[in-house]
């Protein structure tokens, strides 16, 4: 186990026993509430890791490297950006991806512009946002949040 999971898994078992001190019954009411949303997660996050596992077993380093490596430069950052916008699931199924990625030889602006892009925008979801909020709104959201991704990309790599 990572060092910050322990600590953080060590605070919250703290929070938890000074809370249960304070109010016991809103305490294992909240201790439910986790379960379930552990329950209902579950199936998704285990569906999450073994896509993870195909994909770090079916594409190559090679290509990991080709596309997102630090010798592409601008175009790993553009790959990285554009991959995060198509992909669609739950923000926190971006992070285990991502460090296969790096692991693959992937170069770190790619995998930050990936990230934000992944959580910030939805090329599959645009037609939803465009209905609701308007299409110009849907697209200048969306352009901005991309050009936004690859500036916090850049902001990494300078960092690295």
């Amino acid at each position: 186990m990572y060092d910050v999971t322990l600590i953080y898994l060590l605070f919250i078992g703290l929070v938890y026993l000074l809370l249960w001190r304070r109010s016991p019954e809103k305490t294992r009411q909240s201790l439910h509430v986790a379960g379930t949303s552990t329950r209902r997660m579950l199936p998704m996050l285990s569906a999450i890791f073994g896509l993870i596992g195909l994909f770090q077993i079916f594409v190559p380093p090679s290509l990991i490297e080709n596309w997102l490596g630090g010798a592409s430069g601008w175009r790993s950052l553009l790959a990285g950006g554009a991959l995060g916008a198509l992909v669609i699931g739950p923000p926190p199924a971006a992070f285990p991806l991502a460090g296969s990625l790096l692991d693959a030889g992937a170069w770190p602006p790619a995998v930050a512009a990936f990230v934000v892009a992944w959580i910030s925008v939805g090329i599959v979801t645009l037609p939803f946002e465009a209905e609701i909020f308007g299409a110009r709104f849907a697209i200048v959201r969306n352009t901005l949040a991309f050009v936004t991704a690859l500036l916090i990309g850049l902001l990494i790599g300078s960092w690295t």
